[in-house]
């Protein structure tokens, strides 16, 4: 199972992505394919001493700008990092993709070279957050701003499908992210889907709050795109900003320094736990292949665990559970696009 890594995608790139597969390859005996600049990227290799290792490259003369159109890039510069990347997984030289690149690049990759799976109306990027007792999953976080109630059907139907089968989950419990818990609440999108979801095979346990997707009580938290982007950038910008405000408090005194001191261990662990990094990336999901698009500013560590994660996924064969699960409820689906007709 190889895995096509973006080199050129990511603020970092090429260092940091050429480290991250590095570390993959070694500890994680994964192959890789390098995708990018062959001269930069034998450069990083050299550094870190990496000769036979667990990995080959493709050279790709061209990259996507973060601010680039996405779709015009993906037809126009069609020997770009990331494109070729997607091309090797379409042609099966490689079962996943990785890149910290332009992530509506990577979801117009996903959708014009790969396909959505049958059924898919609309692909969306999964997100996995810490919980008070695991993680949860969030979908969509920006691919998707305006939705239709079978559009967030389907989510809830892929993002149960990737908790279950790639993060282990028996039977994940599925929330619909509202402003309150009540059958009254929410706006005509979240209601008509409230009602769609009550009927479909998946555990769904019906509306929750924002302040419900940290508790760790629900598996899947379901949300339009605008929303669930608008969620996770509020819950990075709310832990860098504990994270200043903590280490603030703790210079401030003496008291306050030993009392850090004696409890170290579990501020690292804590910190552990809320990086973003420890997650990797996030999976696209709907789409015929296995794709990860990982943070933008993603480091060595980060670029390591979403290699990690696109093994996972691609080995769990979880597209195949997904086409099943939409098959089995797409009367639903159906029945709401014809009424919205």
């Amino acid at each position: 199972m190889k895995i096509a890594v973006d080199a050129m995608g990511g603020d970092y790139a090429p260092a940091v992505v050429v480290e991250g597969a590095l570390s993959a390859a070694r500890e994680l005996n994964i192959p890789i394919i390098l995708v990018g600049d062959r001269e930069r990227i034998e450069a990083e290799l050299a550094k870190h001493k990496a000769a036979n290792q667990n990995i080959s490259i493709v050279h790709a003369s061209e990259v996507v700008a973060m601010d680039e159109s996405p779709t015009q890039a993906i037809r126009k510069k069609k020997d770009s990092s990331l494109r070729v990347c997607f091309d090797l997984v379409k042609s099966g030289a490689a079962d996943a993709v990785v890149s910290a690149g332009n992530s509506g690049a990577a979801m117009a990759a996903g959708i014009f070279l790969l396909k959505k799976i049958k059924g898919v109306e609309r692909p969306a990027i999964a997100v996995s957050v810490p919980t008070m007792k695991d993680q949860a999953v969030i979908l969509d976080v920006g691919g998707n701003v305006d939705c239709k109630p079978s559009h967030l059907f389907q989510f809830a139907i892929m993002g149960e499908v990737y908790a279950r089968c790639v993060l282990g989950k028996d039977r994940p419990r599925v929330g619909l992210l509202s402003n309150g818990e009540e059958e009254g609440k929410g706006n005509e999108l979240t209601r008509e889907t409230h009602a769609l979801l009550k009927e479909s095979s998946i555990n769904y346990v019906g509306y929750i709050e924002g302040r419900d997707i940290y508790r760790g009580e629900i598996d899947v938290v379901v949300t339009d795109g605008f929303v669930g982007n608008v969620v996770l950038k509020l819950s990075e910008g709310l832990v860098e900003a504990f994270t200043t405000m903590l280490k603030n408090e703790i210079m401030a005194s003496v008291p306050a320094k030993i009392g850090y001191m004696l409890s170290k261990g579990a501020f690292k662990n804590l910190k552990k736990k809320i990086d973003y990094a420890e997650y990797g990336g996030a999976p696209l999901l709907g789409v015929e292949g296995n794709c990860i698009i990982s943070h933008g500013r993603s480091n060595a560590r980060a670029m390591r665990n979403a290699i990690l994660r696109a093994h996972e996924y691609a080995k769990s064969k979880a597209n195949i559970h997904l086409s099943e699960e939409i098959e089995k409820n797409k009367d639903l689906a159906g029945r709401e696009a014809a009424s919205g007709s």
